[in-house]
């Protein structure tokens, strides 16, 4: 029997001719080591106060892991009704960093993951924390589906294998559709991008854009398949969605050719001291969304007018700090620097310039003995937008 049959199926498939060609000439790609090179060098070696054994207890018995009672679950009904945004742009996020754009008529659907599970097994692995506040059908028509990277909690089998029934277009980093293609997306429907490349989709520009991170889904990771932030723009707007990522210069680097941007997804969840360079904080995500929009200004947004919606939090749980201290300290570090910001619960939706508030009030906070929750309640922020929580 091959290795190829012996490997799972949700382990995906290594690249190999053409693709792995392509990646191989890939300047994003060291020939010496066979992998895949981060931005500003490779990832530091994290020396943590506690021990890899220590963490392991974190993760298993750490304070206020999980919520203390069911998340509220909004359903994105504008969406849902196919109603066009008044504004253009409207933003649902339905956890973890499972986000819909709808920008100048279209659709976007970033990092879709409907599985129970972000595991290889559906026996093990981390859990969700709330189910899918929509079916995943009802978000039809969709005309991308963009994926950051092919770690199982934002490259999702069972929800891949569903998208490729309807013949939805898949836009991907470099080497991903090796999977794809293995769990049976065909070849025409799956865009693959090197950092810095651009595709057009129905009068959008989706381009890839460089992230610190990693990649692998197998006992055995080859750094072969890449790891992207994207942008994407219209005629009338611009949406930056990080993926996974550290902190790193290069987010001035992409604001200065891409931004300023009306809405940033930063990923704000799953860091700890042991992965200091591939996943933020909080306060290393609002440095990154206030180096994306710089100085410029666009549509009126520049720094102090994009909308920051936190993500990667409140799905799962990836790492041993309380469940409901990403938004916290989101709130925390935006608040005095003037960033408008936007938490809704999970199905939650929102225009960042229409008509209605934005969603900041702390729906968390009676779910949680985190003692950085407060309790005390939040000022919306003007200008009004559009939430169907």
């Amino acid at each position: 029997m091959t290795a190829a049959r012996l490997r799972p199926l949700s382990f995906g498939a290594e690249p190999k001719g053409a693709r792995l060609r392509r990646i191989e000439a890939s300047p994003h790609y060291s020939p010496d080591t066979g992998e895949f090179r981060n931005p500003a060098g490779p990832a530091r070696a994290a020396q943590p106060a506690h021990s890899r054994a220590e963490l392991a207890r974190a993760m298993l018995t750490g304070r206020d892991r999980r919520p203390t009672g069911p998340l509220p679950l909004a359903r994105p009904s504008a969406a849902l009704r196919g109603t066009p945004p008044l504004t253009g742009l409207r933003i649902s996020w339905l956890g973890h960093s499972t986000v819909l754009a709808e920008i100048d008529g279209r659709r976007v659907l970033f990092d879709p993951v409907w599985g129970e599970r972000c595991s290889p097994f559906g026996f093990a692995g981390p859990r969700r924390l709330h189910r899918p506040p929509v079916r995943l059908t009802a978000l039809e028509p969709i005309d991308a589906v963009v994926i950051s990277h092919d770690h199982y909690d934002h490259l999702d089998l069972p929800t891949v294998r569903r998208l490729a029934a309807l013949g939805t277009l898949f836009v991907v980093p470099l080497g991903v559709g090796a999977h794809l293609e293995r769990w049976g997306v065909p070849q025409s429907l799956c865009r693959e991008l090197d950092w810095h490349e651009s595709t057009e989709v129905s009068g959008l520009t989706l381009t890839a854009t460089p992230a610190r991170h990693f990649c692998g889904r197998g006992l055995r990771n080859r750094q072969r398949t890449l790891w992207a932030s994207w942008v994407v723009e219209g005629p009338e707007h611009r949406v930056f969605h990080s993926g996974d990522t550290g902190y790193f210069p290069g987010f001035a680097e992409v604001g200065a050719v891409h931004g300023p941007f009306d809405v940033t997804m930063i990923q704000v969840g799953a860091y700890s001291e042991l992965w200091p360079d591939i996943h933020m904080t909080p306060e290393e995500g609002l440095r990154a969304h206030l180096d994306l929009n710089g100085t410029g200004e666009r549509n009126g947004h520049g720094a102090q007018g994009s909308v920051l919606l936190p993500i990667h939090w409140g799905t799962f749980n990836l790492a041993p700090h309380p469940w409901a201290e990403p938004p916290e300290r989101m709130l925390a570090a935006a608040e005095p620097a003037g960033v408008r910001t936007a938490i809704p619960c999970p199905g939650g939706e929102f225009e960042p310039d229409g008509e209605r508030p934005l969603p900041v009030d702390p729906w968390w906070r009676g779910l949680t003995r985190y003692a950085g929750a407060t309790g005390a309640p939040r000022t919306r922020q003007r200008p009004p937008v559009a939430v169907h929580d």
